[in-house]
């Protein structure tokens, strides 16, 4: 309880200051301190929580810690200054109409924030695209998601922003999305259920060469450099299936066929975890053209040459 302090306004040079009390600067008094003591004791025990607790735990335990720690700093406000449950209602009314139609953009953030806890949409430490922006979860708070962001290839990139690395890898920007974009636009999420996922690489052959050899070639260099992956994956390749009653995944490599106009096309397709895919199709690349080269195959590709240049004669004529 507050103890009872005189209501009258106090007075500077003869001018009553409105709402300047004793009584309101005691409660702004408690409010200062009450702000700092639910400030330090929420920090240190979300620091305390990111030493101690294990990385995907401590990821949620920090979340419910700003969840409590903002109620419980709310609450100690009202409670200091409204002591009459009347105007404790009027005053809410009256905010609550303000705050809606002044800050909605920050309702419907928090909304957001509420949304991927509750719908666990990802977590620190995920992959995924939001915003139109990929890479690697570093923190979320009420209002934003931070992301480290990474490359993509030449045909996903736009005008904007500029994007130089051309692979699944750091450019070395964080970028903050605001937690309203899941209410605009998908959120994709490479690790939430399955850390793995299916891979592509294109090679083109002529025709006239050793296509079966070359499809052998693909599958071996695709096998070898995600075995590990394949071991690993099984079971939570079957946890999956069972979950969402989805048919048989077959995660050994296959290469698959495609004619064009100039060459045959084969796409070996394997499965690979979600991170460090730059590493084993480098990997692949310099297998495959390794063995290419033993076996004598060559790449297709769209040069040309020109074997005969045509005779030039040039005729000078006197000037007039």
């Amino acid at each position: 309880m507050i103890p009872a302090l005189p209501a009258q306004p106090l007075h500077i040079l003869g001018v009553s200051l409105i709402g300047a009390t004793p009584e309101n600067a005691v409660k702004l008094g408690l409010t200062l301190a009450w702000v700092i003591a639910v400030s330090l004791v929420s920090g240190g025990l979300r620091w305390g929580a990111l030493k101690v607790a294990p990385k995907g735990l401590g990821f949620w335990v920090r979340q419910a810690i700003s969840i409590i720690g903002a109620l419980v700093l709310v609450g100690g406000v009202l409670s200091i200054w409204f002591n009459d449950p009347r105007q404790l209602a009027t005053a809410l009314g009256l905010a609550t109409a303000g705050i809606a139609f002044a800050l909605q953009r920050v309702i419907t953030a928090v909304a957001g924030y509420i949304v991927i806890l509750r719908g666990s949409t990802f977590n620190v430490g995920d992959r995924i695209v939001m915003g139109n922006v990929r890479g690697d979860v570093v923190a979320l708070n009420f209002m934003q998601t931070t992301i480290l962001e990474m490359g993509e290839t030449q045909s996903e990139q736009g005008d904007k922003p500029s994007m130089w690395v051309r692979s699944r890898q750091y450019t070395g920007r964080v970028v903050t999305v605001t937690n309203a974009k899941i209410f605009d636009e998908p959120v994709y999420n490479y690790s939430k259920v399955l850390p793995y996922f299916w891979e592509e690489m294109q090679l083109p052959v002529p025709y006239d060469s050793d296509h079966a050899r070359a499809e052998q070639i693909l599958v071996q260099a695709a096998a070898k450099h995600t075995q590990d992956v394949q071991e690993l994956s099984e079971e939570d390749r079957k946890a999956l299936e069972a979950r969402y009653e989805l048919p048989t995944l077959d995660a050994k490599p296959k290469v698959y066929y495609r004619l064009t106009d100039n060459w045959i096309e084969l796409t070996v397709r394997f499965f690979t975890a979600d991170h460090g895919t730059r590493d084993r199709k480098d990997a692949m690349s310099r297998e495959i053209l390794a063995e290419m080269n033993r076996a004598g195959l060559q790449v297709a590709s769209g040069t040309y040459a020109i074997v005969q240049v045509p005779k030039l004669q040039v005729t000078m004529q006197p000037a007039p």
